[in-house]
C-alpha cells in the first residue's frame, strides 16, 4: 500500500510540474492542485498507516496498549483541503474574468503593448 502511494505521489508531482510549465491557465491552475494533492497525499503517508485503528484513545486507558493513528496529520490534510477548495474557487473566478477580458487563456498574452517591442 505504502509502495503504491509513494508511485501516486510521484505522478501527482510529475504532472503537476508538467502542467505549471504549459502556457495556459487552466492547465497552470490544475497544475497547482495536483501538486497540493500529492503534498496532501505525502502528509498522510508520512503520518504513517494503521490499518482498523481510529485516531481515538478510551479516557479510562492508563497506558497505550495498541497502536493508534496519528491525528495530528489527518487534521493537516483536512486543513489543507479547505484551504486549497478556497485558492481554487478563487483562482477560477479570476480565470473567467480574465478569460471574459482578453478572450484567450495564453499566458503570452499577458504581456502590455510596451513589453511587445523589447
Amino acid at each position: 500500500m505504502e509502495f503504491f502511494l509513494v508511485i501516486l505521489i510521484g505522478l501527482f508531482y510529475g504532472a503537476g510540474v508538467y502542467l505549471i510549465l504549459r502556457r495556459s491557465m487552466v492547465k497552470l491552475l490544475l497544475g497547482i492542485m495536483f501538486l497540493g494533492t500529492g503534498a496532501n497525499i505525502l502528509i498522510f503517508l508520512l503520518g504513517g498507516i494503521i490499518k482498523g485503528k481510529p485516531p481515538v484513545i478510551d479516557e479510562t486507558a492508563k497506558m497505550f496498549q495498541d497502536i493508534y493513528a496519528d491525528p495530528i496529520p489527518q487534521s493537516l490534510i483536512l486543513t489543507a483541503i479547505v484551504i486549497s477548495f478556497a485558492l481554487t474557487a478563487f483562482a477560477i473566478v479570476l480565470l473567467k474574468r480574465f478569460y471574459a477580458l482578453a478572450n484567450t487563456d495564453d499566458l503570452d498574452d499577458l504581456n502590455t503593448p510596451e513589453e511587445e517591442d523589447i
